[in-house]
């Protein structure tokens, strides 16, 4: 089975890198010059001609990958290969699977979001393969055996074949349509990339103190390893989930004080403050005498710096680079 892989970004180099530690052979193929504008008649020194920018370290990154447009030309593309996996961006997916004209391929994309007729009539064999997990260029993932993968198949028979493919990767294959990999993302946001907000608010929030972030890890695993074994309600703890509406407040106080920062103190004390609410407001429980909601709303109103309608954007300041 010959496989390409079209996009050399995070999901891309990491299904490339786990295919070939299975022995399975994959091409990897950027996706940027099958989008990139073609140049002009009788050629030209265009330095983005074929998608190509100068210095651009996308290009470099990868040894074996062939570039579409230097190696293998769209008319060589046809056939070639016996299954297409697009890993690039939802945004730019319909484009890139508009270039490639294999009518007898399997085609899969692994969004999460995406829908399946994102494949048109002339790729009748398609689905999507979705592994459900935060990938990253600089940390390519070795063991795959636990990652789920969501897959979906248009028939009997594509179900079965990509099925086989990702069993080749991951015991933990289940079927899944777009409802539900799309709530299945928005989980996902929640769980991964805000926790991952919460854990540089909370390096901010120790900017000034002689305590490293990682003296918060075992705190952070501990959290993770509970809901293995509790459901996430039974984990939560805390002085929202408690209750305890004094230390929130004097928690709001010191916030509020803290030196200049990657964030806005007001965002932090913001983010906080609706967090405590949502807990109390789950938990049932109230603050004494004052619920802490009347607590949180008042620290709201006197706080010039909190509101709901803030517009300005948190200011950059060296320490994260933009994403």
């Amino acid at each position: 089975m010959k496989i390409a892989i079209i996009g050399a970004g995070s999901v891309g180099t990491n299904l490339h890198h786990a295919f070939a530690l299975k022995g399975i052979n994959a091409e990897l193929i950027h996706a940027r010059p099958l989008t990139a504008p073609q140049p002009p008649e009788g050629g030209g020194n265009d330095p983005t001609a074929n998608g190509q920018m100068p210095n651009d370290p996308i290009n470099d990154q990868m040894v074996n990958d062939k570039m579409v447009n230097d190696k293998m030309s769209n008319d060589q593309m046809v056939n070639a290969f016996d299954v297409y996996i697009y890993a690039v961006a939802d945004n730019a997916l319909r484009d890139v699977v508009e270039k490639i004209h294999a009518p007898k391929a399997i085609h899969l994309h692994t969004s999460g979001t995406m829908p399946i007729d994102v494949f048109g009539e002339d790729k009748p064999h398609s689905g999507v393969l979705y592994f459900f997990q935060s990938f990253s260029r600089d940390v390519l993932i070795d063991d795959w055996s636990g990652i789920p993968c969501f897959i979906e198949g248009r028939n009997i028979d594509d179900i079965a074949a990509i099925y086989s493919l990702a069993q080749g990767l991951t015991s933990h294959v289940y079927e899944a349509n777009q409802h539900d990999r799309e709530r299945l993302h928005i989980a996902g946001v929640f769980a991964n990339n805000f926790s991952n907000l919460m854990f540089r608010i909370a390096e901010d929030v120790l900017r000034d103190t002689q305590i490293p972030f990682q003296a918060l890890l075992p705190l952070i695993d501990q959290t993770a390893a509970k809901v293995h074994s509790m459901s996430p309600a039974e984990a939560q703890t805390g002085p929202a989930q408690r209750g305890d509406g004094e230390v929130v407040l004097h928690h709001m106080e010191i916030i509020e004080s803290l030196p200049e920062g990657v964030f806005y103190n007001s965002d932090i004390q913001f983010v906080y403050m609706m967090m405590s609410q949502i807990i109390q407001n789950i938990s049932g429980k109230n603050a004494d005498p004052k619920s802490l909601m009347e607590i949180l709303s008042q620290a709201l109103e006197e706080s010039v710096g909190i509101k709901h309608t803030r517009q300005v954007q948190p200011k950059r300041r060296g320490k994260y680079p933009e994403e």
